[in-house]
């Protein structure tokens, strides 16, 4: 069975959090997740701390981060040149990660930019991400429904999907953002895309409610997906979509989905009920 590569994403899980969480909680709960085995962590933002407060000591937390023993990458989340001008200057981040929304009215609510001012940024942050030896990770939110009342459907996600490729974007996520995503729609979309941009690494950044989760992961294994977006016990969601959010896929459910079907993870099983404990702590108390 070909392995997957999971991406857990404390950041998405602590972003929305109204009380603000102490640097050092936040420092040392990456810190346990950067001994688990995932692939990457999205441990951050560099964005306007008007606009998502819980972030505003990323780079306080990377200094604290314990990077001598772990396989997994950092991520961090950008939202505009100087948010990338930023992160690049950090020799421990490997990836800057780009939100970029098929929903015009999503795009204004989420940066304050439309589409076509969002591809001018991208296309600055690809060359910034270049000369700083890292790679762009684009998120195509809204990738699988629209509740903002623009046109959606599979054509145009295919339509924005050859925009972003011809640009030079190298890993693309689909992003669900709202929950929206259903199994069919899943389906579809990566088992025609993915052909049609063998050279990009497609990936799954999917929300969900506890009874679908299953069907989605399985939906999007099935039909090729190898590159999974998490958050332990399903925190978090975007503050700027919908007020009432839908959860993250919780990361311990996907280990649990591919340990049973023996699909390789390079998760630490042994190692991951203490990660999932230390997260019970971090969220409840938050």
């Amino acid at each position: 069975m070909n392995a997957v590569k999971l991406i857990e994403c404390p950041r998405d899980a602590m972003q929305g959090i109204k009380s603000f969480i102490d640097t050092s909680v936040k420092a040392d709960y990456i810190n346990k997740l950067l001994q688990i085995g995932f692939d990457t962590i999205d441990f951050g933002s560099f964005v306007s701390p008007k606009a998502i407060p819980q972030m505003r000591d990323t780079a306080t937390v990377l200094s604290k981060l314990d990077l001598t023993e772990t396989s997994s990458k950092l991520l961090a989340i950008v939202a505009n040149v100087r948010g990338a001008q930023e992160a690049s200057c950090f020799d421990e981040i490997k990836f800057l990660g780009y939100p970029f929304s098929i929903s015009e009215n999503f795009q204004m609510r989420n940066t304050g930019k439309t589409r076509d001012e969002s591809l001018k940024i991208l296309d600055t942050i690809l060359s910034i991400a270049t000369k700083a030896n890292k790679e762009v990770v684009a998120y195509l939110s809204m990738g699988f429904g629209n509740p903002y009342g623009d046109p959606w459907n599979v054509e145009i996600v295919a339509k924005w999907t050859e925009i972003l490729a011809n640009m030079g974007v190298k890993t693309l996520s689909l992003s669900d953002t709202i929950g929206a995503s259903e199994a069919k729609t899943i389906s579809y979309l990566f088992k025609h895309l993915m052909p049609l941009y063998p050279k990009i690494e497609f990936g799954a950044h999917l929300h969900t409610t506890p009874s679908t989760w299953r069907t989605k992961v399985d939906a999007a294994y099935t039909s090729g997906c190898r590159r999974f977006d998490g958050a332990m016990l399903g925190f978090g969601g975007c503050p700027m979509a919908k007020d009432a959010l839908t959860g993250n896929m919780p990361t311990e459910h996907m280990v649990n989905y591919f340990s049973q079907k023996n699909i390789v993870t390079n998760v630490n099983l042994s190692k991951f009920e203490a990660v999932y404990k230390a997260a019970q702590k971090v969220f409840f108390k938050a």
